[in-house]
Parts: C-alpha cells; sequence; structure tokens
C-alpha cells in the first residue's frame, strides 16, 4: 500500500534571503523605500515585541503592532496593513530574521509585482539604521521612562508615542519639521 504524501508545513520549507538594495541609493520620496524590524520591550516581569515598518524620506511610522509573540504572519500583518493605508513602496528593507525570511512572509511580498526585496548583510544593524534609531528613541523617551505592567498599559503608551513621534515631534534630520507633514506633503 503506498504512504500518504507529506505536508510539510510553509513555516518549515527553506528560507529565503535578498540583497541589500539600498547602499548608494538617494532616497528622494515617501513611499520609496520602507524599513520594517521587530525589537523587545519589557513589560511587567516579561517582555513583548514591537514590530514597526518607517518610511525612509520622512521617518514617518507607517504601521506597527505589538505581540506576546513573533511571528511571520504577524509581520505579514502589519506590512498589509501599511500598504493598506498608505500604498505600496518600492523596496521593503528588514534584517534576515526568520520572520522576514519565511515564506509566510517573503511570498506575500512576492505577491507585490512593483514591490522589491532587500535585506541587511548578515550582523549589519548599520544596513537598518533608520529603524534602530527609532528604537532607541521610543525606548528612551518612553518605555524606559514610564515601565508598564502588562500588555494593555504598553499599548497605551506606544499608541501615544507613536502619535507623538509622527504628529509632533521635530526630527532632526528633517530640519525640525514632522515626519507626518514630510510624509504627507510630498506623497
Amino acid at each position: 500500500m503506498p504512504l500518504a504524501p507529506v505536508q510539510i508545513p510553509v513555516d518549515l520549507i527553506r528560507e529565503s534571503i535578498y540583497s541589500y538594495l539600498l547602499r548608494g541609493m538617494k532616497i528622494t520620496r515617501p513611499n520609496q523605500v520602507w524599513a520594517m524590524d521587530i525589537t523587545y520591550v519589557p513589560v511587567g516581569n516579561g517582555h513583548m515585541y514591537l514590530v514597526a515598518i518607517i518610511d525612509l524620506y520622512s521617518r514617518y511610522i507607517v504601521a506597527w503592532s505589538l505581540s506576546n509573540t513573533m511571528t511571520a504572519k504577524w509581520c505579514k500583518e502589519c506590512l498589509d496593513a501599511a500598504i493598506l493605508t498608505h500604498g505600496e513602496p518600492e523596496i521593503l528593507n528588514t534584517d534576515q530574521g526568520s520572520q522576514f525570511t519565511s515564506p509566510v512572509f517573503t511570498q506575500y511580498v512576492g505577491t507585490y509585482k512593483n514591490l522589491k526585496f532587500s535585506m541587511d548583510g548578515k550582523g549589519r544593524a548599520i544596513d537598518n539604521i533608520f529603524i534602530e534609531r527609532f528604537w532607541r528613541s521610543i525606548k528612551y523617551e518612553k518605555i524606559y521612562l514610564e515601565p508598564s505592567e502588562d500588555g494593555i498599559e504598553l499599548y497605551g503608551k506606544i499608541k501615544d508615542y507613536m502619535a507623538f513621534y509622527n504628529a509632533e515631534r521635530g526630527h532632526q534630520s528633517l530640519g525640525y519639521k514632522i515626519p507626518e507633514r514630510v510624509f504627507k506633503s510630498a506623497a
């Protein structure tokens, strides 16, 4: 009697790595390049995960999400929300983390014919410096100053900070202009 074919879950299929496309590139407009990354954030006696997508031209956070698990599906959902709200970027840059190299995520990115996928070099955090700098800002300006006891409290503080960062906080690299104004005025 023949054996039934084995179904391999899509998350177990070989991961994909993409070339870094931003070296020497001039970023001149919104939605030209988005960067996406995940960081740990402390809460109570543990931590949660925060994913964010930043428009490199305006430093505007186009989407973010907080979770107690770190999955490719969660990252895909965050990117989907960003694209539904702001349109498709020309390039999406991430690191080589397993969530971003997973078929769940790479196949989703591949459904957008005009979207190029770029990945940092292995161990090169400097390649994604804009999102790394944002992590420093949110942690030192909000999360570490106002520790949260639970995920609901943390979510509220992050939501408040995102509104402040996007709509009120002048950004040095933008001549102290507001990211949201730069994003929307040039879009």
